[in-house]
């Protein structure tokens, strides 16, 4: 289902951004355009970095491949230049971030 269905219940002059959490796994919402202009693809550092290869679909039309959680890699067997590798060869201009949910204190 695309969201333009539910727009009119907006105000749009009045919202900049609107995000739609298409949650699941990493193969139904690749299937889908829900109408969305830039697809997210969020890759936790726990979940393991096999997915981009299980789940090529998701990766090659997302614009933005996060991946969250970036402080726990220490802790896993997760190797984020493979992630990388693969995620680019599937999609040259896919934009990586690499985010970290630590907090840091400032001095």
């Amino acid at each position: 289902m695309s969201i333009k269905h539910i727009l009119q219940y907006f105000n749009l002059d009045e919202i900049d951004v609107i995000i739609v959490e298409n949650i699941g796994n990493l193969v139904c919402p690749a299937e889908f355009n829900i109408g969305e202009d830039i697809r997210v693809a969020i890759l936790s550092i726990p979940e393991g970095d096999d997915k981009v290869e299980k789940y090529p679909l998701m990766f090659s039309t997302s614009e933005i491949l996060v991946l969250n959680k970036y402080d726990m890699k220490s802790y896993f067997d997760f190797d984020d230049k493979k992630v990388e590798s693969v995620a680019r060869e599937l999609n040259p201009n896919i934009n990586i971030f690499r985010v970290s949910n630590k907090q840091r204190r400032l001095k």
